[in-house]
């Protein structure tokens, strides 16, 4: 139901100012969130690439671990990997995308230098080191991906939400205002006619 609302003429202006400002606003939001569903679809395609991917890494890394296991013995993989220092070397920035604050994940990728010694391990060690790296990298390509997906899909339903409220409510309302409006100073100026033409007989 539309707001009650003198029919003047300056209100008639206020009405048609505000219906052309919610279709303005319909229009912009629209298009807002056809590029964040553009942009989503994008980086869901690459993070279900990259999860692939980092199933393949994984998978080598565990077979190489494994061979080293039976050359090695499982006691002895254990206590090398202990030498091996934690790598948290990232920090995590933000950028804007469409009003959007998307995560990044800063990191360098560093070559694997062993802190252990060539002597005590073989070269099937060496290959999971190197291919749970890889996959450790990987990851923060795919955490910052997914981070962003979930950002972009709240964005996106936050604006749908806003658009929908536009479409249903604010642009239907201010059309039944101009409409009423227009009808009830319509039917006054023809009153004055009649008025005028019975006054001048």
């Amino acid at each position: 139901m539309a707001m009650q609302v003198a029919p003047t003429k300056s209100n008639l202006i206020k009405a048609k100012s505000s219906l052309e400002l919610s279709k303005s606003g319909y229009e912009l939001l629209d298009k807002k969130r056809n590029i964040l569903i553009r942009e989503m679809m994008e980086l869901v395609e690459k993070a279900k690439n990259m999860q692939i991917n980092i199933a393949d890494i994984m998978q080598e890394a565990y077979l190489a671990l494994q061979n080293a296991n039976i050359i090695m013995g499982i006691q002895k993989v254990e206590e090398i990997t202990y030498s091996i220092p934690q790598d948290e070397h990232f920090e995590v920035l933000l950028k804007s995308v469409m009003g959007t604050t998307i995560p990044i994940i800063k990191f360098k990728k560093e070559d694997v230098e062993p802190n252990y010694s060539f002597y005590e391990t073989n070269t099937a060690f060496d290959k999971a080191i190197l291919k749970f790296k890889e996959a450790q990298y990987r990851i923060y390509e795919l955490a910052e991906l997914e981070n962003s997906i979930f950002k972009i899909a709240k964005e996106i339903q936050k604006t749908q939400k806003r658009t929908n409220a536009l479409s249903n409510i604010q642009i239907p309302k201010y059309n039944q205002q101009v409409k009423q409006i227009q009808e009830s100073l319509d039917e006054k100026e023809r009153e004055d006619f009649f008025r005028l033409k019975k006054i001048k007989r």
